[in-house]
């Protein structure tokens, strides 16, 4: 449903955030094990993330990344908009450039209904919102 890229954006958004709850920033290495992501390839990600304002980023030997209150409540939508773009929450399930409400796929009227589910619970649950339960071990970031 998601991208690789977009995948990896949201575990480390919240990994970020579940660190940030804790009182410290965290660095590439870190994130990257900790959410099964090839450092490189994660080290990308949160650079387009920081310069979108998703997370933010302190260099020096107490840096690395983090949240702020505000960031805290930016919506999973956005960090899959800042990667994804919107197309999951507008676009047709077969891929169809033309499918609308008036040239309607097979699949169109079911998978309007799903796909705003999904924008609606993507919408609802803030990046803090899962801290509590990483910290607890209830939920999980890696396989």
């Amino acid at each position: 449903m998601f991208s690789k890229t977009c995948e990896y954006a949201v575990r480390a958004v919240l990994f970020i955030a579940q660190k940030t709850r804790e009182g410290r920033k965290t660095g590439i290495k870190e994130i990257s094990h900790s959410i099964g992501s090839p450092e490189h390839f994660i080290a990308k990600i949160l650079q387009e993330l920081s310069r979108k304002g998703l997370v933010f980023s302190a260099k020096g030997p107490n840096g690395g990344f983090y949240h702020d209150e505000k960031s805290l409540q930016y919506s999973l939508a956005d960090i899959v908009r800042a990667v994804d773009g919107g197309k999951i929450f507008t676009g047709c399930a077969l891929g169809l450039k033309a499918c609308s409400e008036i040239h309607p796929c097979p699949l169109h009227d079911e998978f309007k209904k799903v796909r705003n589910d999904i924008q609606l619970l993507l919408e609802r649950s803030t990046i803090g919102t899962f801290t509590e339960g990483l910290e607890q071990s209830l939920t999980f970031l890696n396989r």
